[in-house]
């Protein structure tokens, strides 16, 4: 790949899981990368993938305060940011009753607001050059829902919103916005990364008990490859019209599919109660 076709991409979240497989396709392609680290440890790790073109920020996504200094220093040292991917997330399990609302705050602070203020620090660079493109990941649990994942399916639910709004705000810009939705794949996601609350009331065992077994069973054994979804993200990249919104997975597909018909039903099913409510 010649320096023309080189992009530089910002990707938050790249010590491992999704990010470190985006990073390293991106590499594999020409790319240059600059990603956000939380520790000196993961700066050399990460640096050490492609001296020269892999670039390690010291930065927590909920340190908003510092976003906007780091992106203005890597456009500065680095060149124009190309493409921003908002990956770095993490899931909360535990039932709305059982979950203190701290930890409902602190989700939102990771997967909502820092994604939000990362964008708002790429936004005036990309808009003065009219060009760009932010890639949200987001989850099936944007559009999907199940017991005991609130907090998160909230968060993505409120990541899909945003990012289907700002893609029609900056559109004449020449920005592109697109929500990435994965299904299950074979990250930390559902391992070490999964913030759990404790279990205090027996009514909800019947119900949620079954759900937290079979997701820490079925870790690891995910049917999505992080390497083919972080192939899918340079195609997208590479598109002229990328959509807004991408499912990856045939879970997600299928799911997904399923949650729009059910909805198409029942909004046919109450659509005479929904009328009633207009004037005249």
């Amino acid at each position: 790949m010649n320096s023309i076709d080189s992009k530089l991409f910002l990707i938050t979240g790249v010590s491992s899981g999704f990010g470190r497989a985006f990073a390293e396709a991106a590499f594999a392609a020409g790319h240059r990368v600059a990603g956000t680290v939380r520790n000196a440890a993961g700066q050399q790790q990460f640096e050490a993938l492609a001296p020269g073109r892999a670039k390690a920020i010291l930065l927590d996504v909920t340190d908003f305060a510092a976003i906007e200094p780091a992106t203005a220093r890597i456009e500065a040292e680095l060149g124009p940011i190309d493409v921003l991917i908002n990956n770095a997330g993490y899931g909360h399990e535990g039932t709305l009753e059982e979950s203190p609302l701290d930890e409902m705050r602190h989700q939102f602070d990771v997967n909502v607001f820092g994604a939000v203020a990362m964008i708002k620090a790429v936004l005036p660079f990309m808009r003065r050059r009219r060009a760009g493109h932010i890639i949200n990941i987001t989850s099936m649990g944007g559009f999907i829902t199940m017991p005991g994942i609130a907090y998160y399916c909230g968060s993505k639910f409120a990541l899909e919103g945003i990012s289907e709004v700002l893609a029609k705000e900056v559109k004449d810009f020449g920005i592109k916005v697109t929500a990435v939705a994965p299904g299950s794949f074979r990250t930390d996601w559902a391992g070490r990364s999964m913030v759990r609350s404790d279990r205090s009331i027996a009514d909800y065992d019947a119900l949620f008990d079954p759900i937290r077994k079979a997701r820490e069973e079925k870790n690891g054994n995910q049917a999505g490859d992080p390497q083919k979804a972080a192939a899918a993200i340079l195609a997208l990249v590479a598109s002229d019209n990328p959509p807004v919104h991408l499912l990856l997975g045939t879970d997600a597909l299928n799911l997904v599919r399923g949650k729009i018909a059910a909805l198409g039903e029942e909004i046919t099913a109450w659509e005479d109660l929904t009328r009633s409510t207009d004037f005249g």
